[in-house]
């Protein structure tokens, strides 16, 4: 489904220039549940909007359902974006003045689907997360929690192949994180591809595939056999922090 190909990434700083990702190769399978991990500055979130499409990169290839990415006009490239991919993010990204049912819908509302349709298959959404109660609450009625919900809602509401999740669980406490991650392990079950962006140890550890990056190259990449012995490598470290 995804291949990379030797993708490097620069952004000029002034006179200098900062070289990000460096020559990076990764397939992810559809279905697959994929975590990115680093520190920060290791090039995790810059390869995951290059993943999105929302930023192009200098050198490589990216092949995206056997298409290349870089023949795309970037109209097509956009229309290929909102048919695939959903997205979601550290800080959710919800719109203030509009309800968790209008946030939730707002795809749709692009797609020139007709209000009473879309408010229809967004309260769907919401019921699915758990959330049809708060469906006519504001962004600032709500928890770090259900704000997450809603936005995972959002994102799958144009039914995605891929969902991209940036630090999904980083604004929010250790139980509702596991929480989140439950709730996307789930969208997974259902064979939709999940690639998320973390720096914990610990939630990397519940995806199926860890790739770890170092000063923007792939140092290893763990898969389902291995994940044992990662998660084994976190409690020890835990024990001895």
């Amino acid at each position: 489904m995804i291949t990379l190909n030797n993708i490097h990434k620069s952004y000029v700083m002034g006179s200098s220039k900062l070289h990000v990702l460096k020559g990076i190769d990764l397939d992810i399978e559809q279905g697959e549940f994929v975590s990115i991990m680093g520190s920060s500055g290791s090039g995790k979130s810059t390869l995951l909007n290059i993943l999105g499409m929302l930023d192009n990169y200098d050198d490589g290839s990216y092949h995206l359902d056997n298409r290349l990415i870089a023949d795309m006009s970037e109209k097509k490239a956009a229309q290929l974006r909102n048919e695939m991919v959903g997205f979601v993010f550290q800080s959710f990204n919800l719109i203030s003045f509009k309800n968790a049912m209008e946030n939730v819908a707002l795809p749709l509302y692009y797609k020139g689907v007709n209000r009473k349709k879309r408010n229809a298959i967004a309260m769907e959404y919401l019921e699915k997360l758990g959330l049809a109660p708060w469906a006519s609450h504001m962004p600032n009625e709500m928890s770090g929690g259900q704000k997450q919900r809603v936005a995972i809602a959002r994102a799958l509401i144009s039914q995605p192949k891929i969902i991209l999740a940036d630090e999904p669980t980083g604004a929010l406490d250790t139980t509702t994180s596991y929480e989140v991650m439950e709730i996307l392990k789930e969208i997974n079950e259902a064979g939709i591809t999940v690639i998320i962006v973390t720096h914990e140890h610990d939630i990397a550890a519940m995806t199926q595939k860890v790739v770890r990056l170092k000063d923007g190259r792939i140092d290893e990449i763990i898969r389902n056999g291995e994940l044992k012995a990662f998660r084994h490598t976190y409690t020890k470290e835990l024990e001895t922090a």
